[in-house]
């Protein structure tokens, strides 16, 4: 299936609602799996998750990459591959400032990703 085919985006989630139930109450269908796994996808590199970690984490809500590149060992054009996949998968809005470029968690997306996730106690020890 093509990623234009899908009826969702994470773009488009209501942050009020939630995408679907969580996994440990109703199997995931297809169209919605092909919407949700390049965020999970994302997430799945080390690099990329200490930034998404950074970025929802600042105490202004967003960070700038100026403060992100040094925290790595790795070149500018690597950590803007790396938010660039990010920013693409649907889990940081960015604005450009001047020279820099600033970067900030979605959180509707991010409990969407959550509530997916969760399991309750009932489901956990069955």
């Amino acid at each position: 299936m093509s990623k234009q085919a899908a009826v969702l985006s994470l773009t488009d989630l209501n942050a009020a609602e939630p995408c679907c139930p969580p996994i440990a109450q109703h199997r995931i269908p297809a169209e919605t799996a092909a919407v949700l796994a390049p965020a999970f996808k994302a997430l799945g590199d080390p690099v990329r998750l200490q930034l998404m970690s950074m970025i929802a984490s600042a105490p202004d809500g967003e960070m700038c990459v100026c403060d992100l590149t040094p925290a790595f060992e790795l070149s500018g054009p690597t950590i803007s591959h790396h938010l660039k996949t990010l920013r693409e998968a649907g889990l940081v809005d960015s604005d450009r400032r001047g020279t820099w470029v600033y970067y900030r968690a979605r959180p509707g997306v991010m409990r969407q990703l959550a509530t997916l996730l969760m399991v309750d106690a009932a489901s956990a020890a069955g």
